[in-house]
């Protein structure tokens, strides 16, 4: 089973800039797509971004198209979230997933083998 592990996160302030990245144990195109997701204190687990691994089509939330980026580097077996313009509202644990489902969903439940999580915390 692909186990995959995040960091980069930290504090920043805000319109400051961090890297996530993502680290599997295997060749990350074993899944369809790879995903980013945050979760808030007290909020459900959102969407940030996804990337398909045939193609390296990505995908956006509305909420951080035009200042997030997400990437993929085969040789590192390895995702990145590269966010700028961060905001208070970004505050949250960032967590990386796979899926199988063939394209890049946006629902959570597609997603398996989730990662322990990254806390990323903007302050105004």
């Amino acid at each position: 089973q692909v186990q995959l592990v995040e960091s980069g996160g930290g504090l920043v302030q805000a319109g400051g800039s961090l890297r996530l990245s993502c680290a599997a144990s295997e060749r990350t195109f074993s899944y369809d797509s790879m995903g980013w997701f945050r979760q808030a204190p007290g909020k459900e687990r959102e969407f940030v971004a996804a990337i398909t691994t045939s193609d390296d089509n990505t995908y956006y939330a509305d909420a951080v198209k035009g200042r997030f980026t997400m990437s993929r580097d085969n040789t590192k077996n390895t995702v990145y979230l590269q966010m700028y313009s961060l905001k208070p509202e970004d505050t949250a644990v960032y967590y990386c997933a796979g899926s199988r489902a063939g394209w890049a969903p946006r629902t959570r439940s597609l997603y398996e083998n989730w990662g322990q999580g990254t806390q990323v915390t903007v302050s105004s």
